[in-house]
């Protein structure tokens, strides 16, 4: 058991880059973080971290001494936390970031019966960067992200695959029927008024690389740095756009909105589900984890 508690706060301690920050993680006093280690170096005869500023280092020894034990040790901590899901354990406060738009669309109403359950959510909207940075220091428990930043205290799961679709009301589809853009490809649709999330165009940009092999308007007659907004805006006939396809599914059902083309390689995103490593210790944290990839799997 000694050496099971060593090798946890070598993890930590590997993971975070700090004997302190890995010991109040630990609930360990920094005397006995810092025991561990020397223990832990003893046993090995090996030297596992190196001073290096005010920091510490990771030795090439500790790299792979972490490559060998951390899928095991995760795998215990799962393990535990999974054993120790009681219903009385499942009280308390979860903080989970991610964007807007997809929090909305898809994370709450999958979240949807924790009050009763006695589990609060504190959520923080942002960018991916902000988003993985709150779960690395802690400051938030798993976060909905759309890039994959690596850093060895934070595990990620895929829960969803974003595409983007071409679309606009439907004045704008009798104008330019899909069958003639699909022909014509970025002419058909260049001149047309575009509706665009930022100054630059970043999705429709995206789109006309990618699909057309193109370059994209010069500018948008609206720029609307809110997704949801900017669909409105589609909907009510503005321009036309590019859009997440989860996010407008209801109106192209309704016909409010049309594809105006159908590439068969369209844009798209993994969206994962990044958490915190030490995080899931806590049987509260696991649950929530695994009740959001349970959800995932009808997104």
């Amino acid at each position: 058991m000694n050496q099971l508690n060593q090798l946890r706060t070598f993890l930590a301690v590997y993971r975070v880059g700090s004997v302190t920050k890995a010991a109040v993680q630990l609930a360990l006093t920094q005397p006995a973080a810092s025991g561990h280690i020397k223990a832990l170096e003893t046993h090995l005869k090996r030297k596992l971290f190196r001073r290096v500023g005010r920091g510490i280092a990771p030795t090439a020894a500790a790299e792979s001494l972490a490559r060998a034990v951390a899928p095991h040790l995760d795998g215990i901590e799962a393990a535990l936390a999974a054993a120790a899901m009681r219903h009385d354990s499942l009280v308390g406060t979860v903080r989970l970031g991610g964007p807007i738009e997809f929090m909305t669309e898809k994370v709450l109403p999958a979240l949807s019966g924790f009050p009763d359950m006695g589990i609060r959510l504190e959520l923080r909207f942002g960018v991916a960067r902000d988003l993985i940075e709150g779960v690395q220091s802690s400051e938030l428990d798993m976060a909905i992200a759309t890039v994959r930043i690596p850093r060895k205290m934070i595990g990620y799961d895929p829960v969803f695959r974003e595409t983007f679709v071409l679309v606009g009301a439907p004045r704008w589809a009798a104008l330019m029927p899909p069958a003639m853009v699909s022909r014509a490809g970025a002419a058909a649709v260049t001149g047309l008024p575009w509706l665009g999330y930022g100054p630059d165009l970043p999705i429709v940009r995206r789109y006309f690389r990618q699909v057309f092999r193109a370059e994209p308007p010069p500018e948008a007659v609206q720029v609307i740095p809110d997704l949801r907004a900017l669909t409105d805006a589609c909907v009510a006939g503005a321009g036309i756009t590019v859009l997440p396809k989860y996010l407008c599914a209801s109106y192209l059902a309704a016909g409010s909105l049309v594809v105006m083309h159908d590439p068969s390689d369209p844009p798209s995103n993994d969206i994962l589900l990044a958490w915190n490593r030490l995080g899931l210790r806590q049987p509260l944290n696991a649950f929530v984890r695994d009740r959001l990839l349970q959800a995932a799997r009808s997104w």
